[in-house]
C-alpha cells in the first residue's frame, strides 16, 4: 500500500464519519419535522374549538348588551323625572332667594324703632306661647308617663345597661363561663 492508497483510505474513513454525522443530523431534523407535522394536524381542531368559544363569547356579550340597553331604557324616564325635579327645585329656590331679597330691601327701608317694636312683639308672643305650653304640660302630667327630656334620660339609661350586658357577655364568652 502506497501513500496514495493510504490517503484514499483516510479520505474514505473521513467520508464515512461525515456520512454518519449527517445521518444523525438528518434523523434529528426528520423527528423535528414529524413533531411539526403533528402540531399542524392538530391545529384545525384547536382553531375550531377556539372559534366556537369566541362565537359563544360574542353571543353572550350581545345578550348582555341587549339586557343593559333594555334596563337603561327603563331608567331613562326616571332620569328625566329627576332632572325635572331638580329644575323645579332650582326655580323654587331662585324665587325664594328673590322673595328673601325683596323682604330684606323692605326691612331695610323700615326705621329702626318700628323694627324693634315688631321684634319685641314677636319675642313677647314666643315667650307667651312657651309659657302656656309648659303650663299645659305641667297640668297634663300623668304618673308613670315619660315625657320629652325624661324619655331621653330613660333611653340613655337603657343604652348604658345594654352596653354593660354586652361587655359581660363578651367577658363570659372569653372565659368560657
Amino acid at each position: 500500500m502506497n501513500l496514495t492508497g493510504i490517503g484514499v483510505l483516510l479520505i474514505g474513513v473521513a467520508f464515512l464519519v461525515l456520512a454518519i454525522f449527517f445521518a444523525r443530523v438528518l434523523n434529528n431534523f426528520s423527528s423535528i419535522l414529524r413533531g411539526v407535522d403533528k402540531t399542524v394536524e392538530q391545529l384545525p381542531n384547536q382553531l375550531d374549538s377556539i372559534l366556537n368559544e369566541t362565537g359563544s363569547l360574542i353571543q353572550n356579550s350581545n345578550n348582555t348588551l341587549a339586557d343593559v340597553n333594555e334596563k337603561l331604557g327603563t331608567l331613562t324616564p326616571l332620569f328625566n323625572i329627576v332632572g325635572d325635579v331638580g329644575e323645579s327645585t332650582r326655580t323654587l329656590s331662585a324665587s325664594l332667594v328673590d322673595a328673601a331679597a325683596s323682604a330684606k330691601k323692605k326691612m331695610d327701608k323700615v326705621d329702626v324703632q318700628a323694627k324693634n317694636e315688631r321684634l319685641g312683639s314677636t319675642y313677647g308672643s314666643a315667650a307667651l306661647g312657651f309659657y302656656l305650653l309648659t303650663k299645659r304640660n305641667d297640668a297634663k302630667k300623668v304618673p308613670g308617663f315619660i315625657r320629652g327630656r325624661n324619655l331621653y334620660v330613660e333611653g340613655e339609661k337603657k343604652s348604658f345597661d345594654i352596653h354593660q350586658m354586652k361587655g359581660k357577655a363578651k367577658e363570659a364568652a372569653i372565659t368560657g363561663k
